[in-house]
């Protein structure tokens, strides 16, 4: 059986040199990425003590660093967040769109990440909206749940915003207006830019306004649990997650990718430890950018009321109220439906004894992990 290799090896390994040799050009969220990625569910975070009610056994659960691009800190916020969505589904058909920036857009992008990034979730939700309420299409206001990814099978930059979107909307009475069967919009080929810009970066787009920006719309899902199983593999995905990586060895990692291209054959790619850790930055966003947003009747300001008027037009009843649990551990369990308070030599459960600290260090001398 082979070693499982993780992001945060390859960070530990050779981050450091990569460090040194990028100097300026690493940004300081990349850089906060790498040392919270590095620093994940090790000592360097401190912990709490655990030991077994049955057999005695002592082990200590390290932090984790809760930074949005590692790899392993993502399973509890997609379960919440899933969680809050299932309530929110409604009885009728979703659709998946999605909308990609072309390649030199996407290369400006790579040093005006927020503000392209901002572009592209304005052009395709004032898409979908001006379509819909259009009375030759739907006349509806309809809602959407945009996720920005930054990245391709191989790790070059590829933005795109996959949409989930229900296929109707509230009309003008009201009513709920529901789209032809197996069929949402007819969504054209450039969504127009719908936010102002600075200048120069203005005349950049009209000099490349012959561009097609694509949009792709997929076929329906088939019902609401089919909308949760994509929302959750799609919400808090990273660059790359840790089981697609095969090896690192030599100054070299190897890794699955998926090539579309070739009926989606799973093929592996090699690349230079440096090369590696560069495309994987190279997805690194913004501090305080919001990689997954809700547009139209979805929209976070007026949600709760909408969804309460769309569920009275449609005859339907309101969820039951959730009741989460104040123990993170049984929070977990009822979220995912696995446990991590089990005892690994009998498999009786762990209680909580107390904090692990975290190591004394002098201030500044390590950087801070960002936990955005």
């Amino acid at each position: 059986m082979r070693q499982k290799i993780e992001v945060a090896d390859i960070f530990r390994r050779y981050g450091a040199a990569f460090r040194a040799a990028q100097g300026v050009r690493l940004s300081i969220d990349q850089r906060r990425a790498m040392a919270a990625i590095e620093a994940c569910r090790t000592a360097a975070l401190g912990g709490h003590v655990e030991q077994c009610e049955d057999c005695g056994e002592v082990r200590v659960s390290y932090n984790s660093c809760r930074n949005r691009h590692c790899p392993k800190c993502q399973g509890l916020a997609r379960a919440q967040w899933l969680a809050d969505r299932r309530a929110e589904l409604l009885p009728v058909p979703y659709f998946h769109v999605v909308f990609t920036v072309p390649a030199p857009i996407a290369a400006i992008a790579l040093q005006n990440k927020a503000l392209v990034y901002d572009i592209l979730f304005k052009a395709a939700s004032e898409t979908i909206r001006v379509i819909a309420a259009d009375p030759r299409h739907l006349g509806a206001e309809t809602g959407m749940i945009a996720v920005l990814h930054t990245w391709g099978q191989t790790l070059t930059h590829h933005p795109h915003v996959h949409c989930i979107v229900p296929g109707g909307g509230l009309g003008p009475d009201g009513r709920w207006v529901a789209c032809r069967p197996g069929f949402f919009l007819p969504v054209p080929g450039t969504p127009p830019f719908v936010t102002p810009t600075p200048p120069r970066f203005s005349s950049r787009l009209t000099l490349d306004s012959h561009l097609v920006w694509r949009a792709a719309a997929k076929r329906p899902f088939g019902g609401a649990r089919q909308v949760l199983d994509y929302l959750g593999r799609y919400t808090h995905r990273v660059a790359i997650a840790n089981g697609r990586l095969l090896a690192c060895d030599d100054g070299v990692v190897r890794f699955r990718w998926k090539d579309y291209r070739a009926n989606d054959k799973s093929k592996a790619m090699t690349l230079d430890a440096d090369e590696f850790m560069r495309r994987f930055l190279l997805h690194v966003l913004p501090k305080g950018f919001r990689r997954i947003r809700h547009f139209g009747f979805l929209a976070n300001t007026r949600r709760a009321q909408k969804l309460a008027h769309i569920r009275a037009a449609l005859d339907i009843a309101d969820p039951p109220p959730s009741v989460e649990p104040a123990d993170y551990r049984e929070r977990y369990a009822m979220l995912t439906g696995k446990r991590i308070d089990i005892c690994p030599c009998c498999g009786g459960r762990m209680v909580d004894l107390g904090p692990w600290p975290r190591p004394s260090t002098p201030r500044h001398s390590t950087p801070r992990c960002d936990t955005s």
